[in-house]
């Protein structure tokens, strides 16, 4: 019986055929204060964090997709003047090799969560002069931040990352945001500086 390592090889080279798509998980991390009581109720304004671009495209989908969730949770979106505000930034990085993140920290407590590592590892064969270019991996990672009137301490903080290639469902942002949205607030507010994988 031929491997499948070999059948891969052998359909490159006899139809160069195209590479697999490939989504991860969502990984997940998110910290909770010690007086969640006051989550996922009464008004909350959505802002860019400090360094985003709120004016951008990007931007908008992913904070229209927390908005989305935020109100499913329980809470009134307001333009200004929240009892509570969802600081919201967005990366997004785009390119044919997988990019090195160092360690992040999530939570004034010291949870840590590491992004980044061994995701989307695949066999370890080149077959980009077989069948073209491979596909360019679309790394996203979106953090939110509830804070109360006194924008002084964060009542709950989530990270979500993932990794789709741009042949995947999920090149496009909008399908990437509800995705990632999605499995941010899942169980909401969560354990405290767990993190979790959402398929």
């Amino acid at each position: 019986m031929k491997s499948p390592l070999f059948l891969l090889a052998a359909c490159a080279l006899a139809t160069g055929c195209a590479a697999p798509a490939y989504v991860s998980p969502v990984q997940v991390t998110r910290f909770v204060s010690e007086t969640p009581a006051f989550l996922g109720q009464g008004t909350v304004e959505v802002v860019a964090a400090p360094g985003s671009d709120a004016a951008s495209l990007e931007y908008e989908i992913y904070a229209n997709a927390i908005r989305l969730e935020l109100e499913e949770l329980g809470y009134r979106i307001v333009p200004d003047d929240g009892n509570q505000t969802a600081m919201v930034s967005v990366e997004v990085f785009v390119g044919a090799e997988e990019r090195r993140r160092s360690p992040v920290t999530v939570g004034a407590g010291g949870s840590t969560g590491t992004y980044g590592s061994g995701l989307g590892a695949g066999i370890g064969i080149n077959l980009g002069s077989l069948s073209g270019p491979p596909p360019e991996r679309i790394e996203r990672e979106i953090f939110v931040a509830l804070q109360g009137n006194e924008m002084t301490t964060n009542l709950w903080e989530g990270r979500a990352t993932m990794v789709a290639t741009s042949n995947s469902d999920f090149a496009e942002d909008a399908a990437a945001a509800a995705r990632m949205a999605d499995a941010l607030f899942a169980g909401f507010p969560g354990n405290s500086g767990e993190t979790i994988e959402v398929e």
